[in-house]
């Protein structure tokens, strides 16, 4: 029988987490490099990268990328395998709110989040990073994974994927509805080259994203309203899951979309 250490088991390996900076991103970098894997993050804030990568500490360094920018993604994942020799785990997490929603969590009419005033602009980047770059994020992975014929990728996909937000930017759920279909299809495709692909799908944590209003105790309330626990997630609360499926523990996990939300999927369907 494993012992639990060699179940969860990640030392040595290669492991780049996009939009690592901060959040759950830097969560999972953090559980990573506390289990000895060696880290690469890729980031478009270098104050916040810088700051990261040095209070992680260890093997782990990082890359100024924009996640939108092909080329440079390209480029960053070919430096990971340049100085690791392989890549072996990949956090596709980058995403932002594309917001505002058109409702305020007050419950009123917010005339900047309907759809005839969403600029065009922001719906293409809604759409660019919170699906698009999943799509680049994968393809460059797959292209050093498949020789070596083993790999895991994990999307950070949101519950918004299944239900409908009003008080978030229009074109985040039906990018994070893509993503799941997207992460089902690469299991489908890729489970025979040994590559697991799975989604971790979080309700509300506290994190930098949309302003990182969340912070907010007022903002806060409504979604701690529809918690089971009576409260949202810290980001410290998604590492073991982010463990699970990077490690040998997780080996039987593929197309999975895994919901972390303290319940509140359940109260609000």
């Amino acid at each position: 029988m494993a012992s639990l250490e060699t179940m969860f088991n990640v030392r040595g390996k290669s492991v780049i987490v996009t939009g690592g900076a901060s959040g759950i991103g830097r969560a999972y970098a953090e559980i990573m490099a506390e289990q000895g894997a060696r880290v690469c993050i890729f980031d478009i804030d270098p104050t916040g990268l810088d700051r990261t990568v040095a209070e992680i500490g260890g093997d782990c360094w990082g890359q100024i990328v924009d996640v939108g920018d092909r080329p440079g993604m390209a480029a960053a994942f070919d430096a990971v395998v340049a100085r690791h020799g392989r890549i072996d785990t990949v956090f596709a997490n980058a995403g932002i709110d594309p917001g505002p929603g058109f409702m305020t969590p007050e419950g009123e009419r917010n005339p900047a989040g309907a759809i005839e005033a969403i600029p065009d602009e922001q719906w293409d980047r809604g759409i660019e990073i919170n699906l698009t770059s999943v799509y680049t994020t994968v393809k460059h992975a797959v292209r050093h994974m498949k020789p070596q014929g083993s790999g895991e990728i994990i999307v950070t996909s949101s519950i918004a994927s299944l239900i409908n937000e009003s008080i978030v930017g229009t074109s985040y759920m039906p990018a994070k509805a893509a993503v799941n279909h997207f992460v089902r299809h690469m299991a489908m495709e890729l489970g025979a080259y040994g590559i697991r692909v799975n989604a971790i799908l979080p309700g509300p944590f506290i994190t930098n994203i949309a302003g990182g209003r969340l912070r907010n105790k007022a903002d806060r309330a409504a979604f701690e309203a529809q918690s089971l626990i009576g409260r949202i997630g810290d980001v410290e609360d998604i590492k073991g899951l982010a463990l699970l499926l990077a490690s040998p523990a997780g080996a039987y996990f593929t197309g999975s979309l895994i919901v972390i939300d303290g319940g509140s999927l359940t109260r609000m369907t």
